[in-house]
């Protein structure tokens, strides 16, 4: 099996290989999304997180974070089911790749963002990203490491979430 886990490198004087504006969706309403905009706080990253962002949001944006992880309780606070969800991302990944915003997929729920009613949504963005962060424990049945060696997309593996700042630093 192919791994590809690759540390973003700047060269001197230049940023990574993402630039911003950066855009960040949840896939599924889950909490994650806010840790995602935290951890880009952190970075001094312009941003901005839009829940359940559309196709007009994209407008002036050249990277879109995707966070897969579903949560009941977070569609049924959006007021949405998991199918208008569902629907919903695979319109903005489309629209996306049409835009040639690249994507970045950030998976920070471990465990409790799988199975299966999460990994669909985890499965749609992590076949539309060009790099994948992914929690530990989020990936302890190679499910990420397995999507990203057959596409040939960088996945860097995290021990926890806090740890995902180094490769977002890198990439930006």
């Amino acid at each position: 099996m192919l791994l590809f886990v690759t540390t973003y490198a700047k060269s001197p004087g230049s940023g990574g290989q993402y630039e911003q504006p950066i855009l960040i969706t949840s896939a599924g309403q889950s909490a994650d999304v806010s840790l995602a905009g935290t951890l880009m706080k952190k970075l001094n990253l312009n941003f901005k997180v839009v829940n359940l962002a559309k196709e007009s949001d994209l407008n002036g944006i050249k990277t879109l974070i995707i966070v897969p992880g579903f949560s009941s309780k977070g569609l049924g606070a959006a007021g949405i089911s998991r199918e208008q969800e569902l629907e919903r991302v695979k319109l903005i990944l489309k629209a996306a790749k049409d835009k040639g915003i690249k994507l970045v997929m950030l998976h920070l729920g471990g465990k409790a963002r799988r199975g299966a009613q999460s990994d669909d949504l985890c499965q749609l963005a992590a076949n539309a990203s060009s790099m994948m962060i992914v929690v530990k424990q989020g990936d302890e049945d190679q499910f990420f490491t397995k999507l990203a060696g057959q596409r040939k997309v960088p996945i860097k593996v995290i021990d926890k979430m806090a740890d995902a700042l180094t490769p977002l630093k890198e990439a930006f």
